[in-house]
């Protein structure tokens, strides 16, 4: 494993990141945890660092979901508006004229699946410049406002009919809370963190803050200067795609459960057959798109592997050589933490620091030279 630590020791001398925590698991436990670099001033990065975790949050919130599909209490086909009818007064963007937004009714029902697989037709103001521009226009608040009112973006496309990143797992989350009646902080501590021993994640960063990683930003120089960037303290509502902080550990016990078909030393979360079901492509036929940025908090997303999305994370449909193998599931948050976890070779993976532009090619080096790292220690 020092070819693994010295990939992480590496990336913060050659500041290609201000720190890094990394991690791999198998079914049975942990095989390698490192650190390098200071998590924030004067404390270094350690196994037990809490991190932003940003879009790492989705796959919880479609595990949410799962649970409440395997108790017959959802499916992957109910429509959205059946269980939050204001999502059928969204509108389609369909462009602009001299008076503003041009808008129209929904020609498609939205459904669980679409929410799952980003086909609901919502995106990111990151990711459609349509959506900057309409949110200026209408003085719409954005996602990481905490604010109910911020859900009701107009959609960029009809649902089930293209791929586009977006707030779709904050819709997901508030179909768990209608459905099952527990806020949805409360559902993924009973029915997931505790039942998994995630003792470290939560959706606030009370009791954490002598362990919390600052973040910081690349400036033109090259060098990283420190920003403030979190999710918002006591929302109305904690949005499934980005609201929680976990560390390393924690976060490969949720990664391990998938590699164990649900469940984690003896504890059950979910049956095999569900997990057979959210880890293989629901897009429809759909693809993976790739993502264009709008904004300069992040690159390009460009990936390998023919890749489309399960109910949980994308999924690549061929393998990778020196690295992932097909139907591996990963993501990331915003901030640079990533995962993957790969059924096939039975191996996990986290490595995750607090830093922008996301997906910059110097963290992507790094991500890449740490999974051949991985794969070659097999």
């Amino acid at each position: 494993m020092s070819d693994i630590r010295g990939v992480l020791d590496k990336a913060v001398a050659d500041h290609n990141v201000p720190f890094v925590v990394a991690m791999t698991g198998n079914a049975e436990g942990t095989t390698f945890s490192g650190a390098a670099g200071d998590a924030a001033e004067g404390r270094a990065a350690a196994e037990d660092t809490v991190f932003r975790i940003f879009s790492m949050t989705k796959a919880v919130g479609s595990v949410a979901a799962m649970i409440l599909i395997e108790r017959g209490k959802l499916s992957m086909d109910t429509p959205v508006g059946d269980i939050i009818p204001e999502w059928n007064d969204l509108q389609v963007l369909d462009g602009f004229n001299d008076a503003g937004p041009i808008l129209r009714a929904q020609n498609t029902v939205a459904t669980v699946r679409h929410l799952a697989t980003h086909t609901s037709g919502m995106e990111y103001e990151f990711w459609n410049a349509d959506v900057p521009k309409f949110m200026e226009l209408t003085e719409h608040p954005t996602i990481l406002s905490g604010m109910i009112s911020a859900m009701n973006y107009p959609l960029t496309t009809d649902p089930g009919t293209r791929w586009g990143y977006g707030p779709s797992i904050d819709w997901l989350g508030r179909m768990v809370e209608a459905v099952d009646g527990r806020r949805i902080d409360v559902f993924c501590r009973e029915e997931i963190f505790e039942p998994l021993g995630m003792t470290s994640s939560a959706f606030e960063q009370d009791g954490f803050e002598d362990r919390m990683s600052g973040v910081s930003i690349r400036g033109e120089d090259g060098t990283f200067a420190a920003m403030e960037l979190a999710p918002p303290s006591q929302p109305e509502f904690y949005g499934m795609g980005h609201a929680m902080y976990s560390t390393a550990p924690d976060y490969m016990r949720f990664l391990r459960m998938i590699l164990g078909k649900g469940q984690l030393d003896g504890k059950r979360i979910l049956s095999e057959q569900s997990v057979a079901a959210m880890t293989q492509d629901q897009m429809q036929g759909l693809t993976f798109e790739t993502m264009y940025s709008s904004s300069p908090l992040t690159a390009d997303v460009v990936l390998d592997g023919d890749p489309v999305h399960s109910f949980i994370a994308v999924t690549n449909r061929k393998d990778v050589p020196g690295k992932r193998s097909a139907g591996t599931q990963s993501w990331a948050g915003v901030c640079n933490s990533h995962y993957w976890v790969d059924p096939a070779k039975g191996v996990a993976a986290v490595i995750m620091t607090q830093s922008l532009p996301f997906v910059e090619k110097p963290m992507m080096d790094t991500y890449d030279e740490f999974e051949r790292a991985v794969y070659a220690a097999l």
